[in-house]
């Protein structure tokens, strides 16, 4: 008997389900070069010289690609007042990242992560405020809007769970910030910790890539055997 022919909506949708495991393949691909880019820009400005920490003229052009993890540091004072307590997980354990406003130099107004505290050191007398001209080194992290997974910031309730530097200069009444924060290198004993970032970038753009054109491949042959006009006799 003769091997019915398959109809075209058939083979149709064989070469668009080839088609977008294709095109997911080449998506990694693209990912791989730009996570590859990420990684060389991030290793080499961590153990670059501090560059100056970005004024308001240079917001706007703030992107994760270009700024995220850059060394910098900046100039003035801690504004004196209430910081900021984010809920944060570290190999330290559970406890709190610092967050202080202050005031640079040049007039502008920036948060400064200062570091860890642990769950059972919330009282300021815990993290003495620097006082006087303090120059603060660490890594550029852009604002953190909303929340962290499933748990939304509640500013009215001063319950913090991602380091939102525009709604917290709300609750503080600062006026305007900067849309980034640096997380402060460790400086001197006591609390707070500092230079507890992590910095690290899963990389496995290339072997998801393998699979998406194995996958193709797989199709593609599967395709052709369910189509090749041939006849078979019983």
């Amino acid at each position: 008997m003769t091997r019915t022919r398959r109809p075209w909506w058939f083979i149709g949708l064989g070469i668009l389900a080839i088609g977008l495991l294709v095109g997911l393949g080449v998506w990694q691909v693209q990912r791989l070069q730009w996570k590859t880019a990420l990684i060389e820009r991030v290793e080499a400005g961590l153990t670059a010289p501090p560059s100056a920490s970005p004024g308001p003229g240079d917001w706007p052009a703030l992107t994760f690609d270009t700024a995220e993890y850059r060394r910098v540091e900046v100039s003035g004072s801690y504004l004196q007042g209430d910081d900021i307590l984010v809920k944060a997980v570290t190999t330290r354990g559970s406890g709190f990242w610092v967050m202080s406003p202050f005031q640079s130099s040049d007039g502008w107004r920036l948060f400064i992560n200062r570091g860890f505290v642990p769950d059972d050191t919330q009282s300021a007398d815990d993290r003495p405020l620097p006082q006087g001209e303090q120059t603060v080194t660490g890594l550029l992290r852009l604002t953190q809007p909303g929340g962290a997974f499933l748990r939304d910031n509640d500013p009215a309730g001063n319950r913090w769970f991602s380091r939102d530097t525009i709604a917290m200069a709300e609750v503080l009444e600062l006026g305007e910030v900067a849309p980034y924060f640096i997380d402060a290198d460790q400086s001197g004993e006591g609390l707070p910790i500092g230079g507890l970032t992590v910095v690290t970038f899963p990389n496995n753009h290339l072997g998801y890539a393998f699979t998406w054109f194995g996958l193709a491949a797989v199709f593609a042959f599967l395709l052709y055997r369910a189509t090749r006009p041939e006849a078979s006799e019983h």
